[in-house]
Order: C-alpha cells, then structure tokens, then sequence
C-alpha cells in the first residue's frame, strides 16, 4: 500500500491506480449494432408515447 507520511506524524493511505490504456475506436460491426439499437430505441420510446397517449 503506498502510504505518505504527513506533518504530525499521520499516514495517508491512496487507492492503488488502475492500468490505464487507450480506447480504440469501433469497428464497422460495432458501429452498425449501436445504429441498430438506437433505431429499436426510438422505436420502442415512440411506440410507448403513442400507448399513453391513445389510452389518455
């Protein structure tokens, strides 16, 4: 654990830091299944507007 010592005496205790890595960027495949889900999304948000709207 990396502790530091400060004025007076007390210890200060940090969380150990992650492994830190760069991100990569989608591929083709991700790409069309996020433009897939964002559809079936507004789809689904939009279905259920129409549904309370109708039964109101």
């Amino acid at each position: 654990m990396p502790y530091t010592t400060e004025e007076g005496g007390r210890l200060n205790n940090f969380a150990r830091e992650p492994k830190v890595y760069t991100a990569e960027p989608p591929t083709d495949g991700e790409k069309r299944n996020y433009i897939i889900l964002g559809i079936g999304a507004v789809i689904l948000v939009g279905s259920l507007i129409f549904v309370a709207f109708s039964v109101s």
